[in-house]
């Protein structure tokens, strides 16, 4: 058992004991490993804000607190993904960025695997582009989009669920996407992209990949994809910052709140 599945047993464990303290002797023999492994875990559930306390004396040990946490929550892959692109549009100057970040931690704490591994992955591929001199979200320049999209606008095409859905399905499993994209003036095109992660700017998502067809990095606002079909084909490797290196959006940076995962 890793730790973060630990982690999540050792919740569920107090939880099923509660009120009744369960001893650091116990918990190492019931999870298998020493006792200063588990006095490590409880601590680090501790700093995650977890309602968990030690008490001293004959019948001591250690306890959590069942009314002020939540029941066993099996969350799915995409589930874990929705929660990561959620506490990733959160900067400072959003309301409750500090509770996104003390959320992030916790979830981090108790997501069991492969949810744990998925959100890990995609919080490593998503980067926010601040206005300048503040950590709020924004534009890059006027008149351009991130990684040569072209002019930004503000029409929508509307994405579609299922070109949503191929989008997520492509960044998840690594695979060739082709997609069929609107422009600010609503001319379409087809691409074959090799996605590489998402930018989070100015109130909108983007695609950021590398375009197959036009043999550069690209990014490709979400709400103006018109559909997606991931392919068979495995994607390249690309780093996210390269692809964005010489473009309104090169100054994106992961955002705070994904530390914790």
């Amino acid at each position: 058992m890793n730790r973060t599945a630990r982690l999540y047993a050792l919740v569920e464990e107090l939880r099923a004991a509660a009120p009744r303290p369960l001893t650091v002797a116990r918990l190492a023999a019931r999870f298998e490993v020493a006792t200063r492994t588990v006095q490590r875990d409880l601590q680090a559930l501790m700093a995650a804000g977890l309602p968990v306390r030690a008490t001293t004396g004959r019948g001591g040990g250690w306890s959590i607190d069942p009314r002020t946490t939540l029941p066993p929550v099996r969350f799915t892959e995409q589930e874990a993904a929705a929660l990561t692109v959620a506490l990733a549009a959160t900067g400072h100057g959003t309301p409750y960025a500090a509770a996104a970040r003390t959320a992030a931690q916790k979830l981090a704490a108790v997501l069991p695997e492969p949810a744990a591994t998925a959100a890990r992955d995609l919080a490593r591929r998503i980067v926010a582009l601040p206005a300048p001199g503040t950590d709020r979200v924004g534009t890059g320049p006027a008149g351009t989009g991130p990684a040569g999209t072209g002019p930004a606008g503000t029409g929508s095409a509307g994405t579609g669920s299922a070109a949503r859905a191929g989008v997520e399905r492509a960044l998840a499993e690594r695979t060739v996407l082709r997609l069929r994209y609107a422009d600010a003036a609503g001319r379409e095109s087809e691409r074959l992209v090799e996605p590489a992660g998402l930018l989070t700017a100015g109130g909108h998502w983007y695609l950021i990949a590398w375009c197959r067809t036009r043999r550069a990095g690209r990014g490709f606002r979400l709400d103006r994809i018109t559909a997606a079909d991931p392919t068979p084909d495995p994607a390249g490797h690309h780093d996210l910052a390269a692809l964005l290196h010489g473009s309104a959006a090169a100054g994106a940076r992961p955002p705070a709140a994904l530390d914790a995962l």
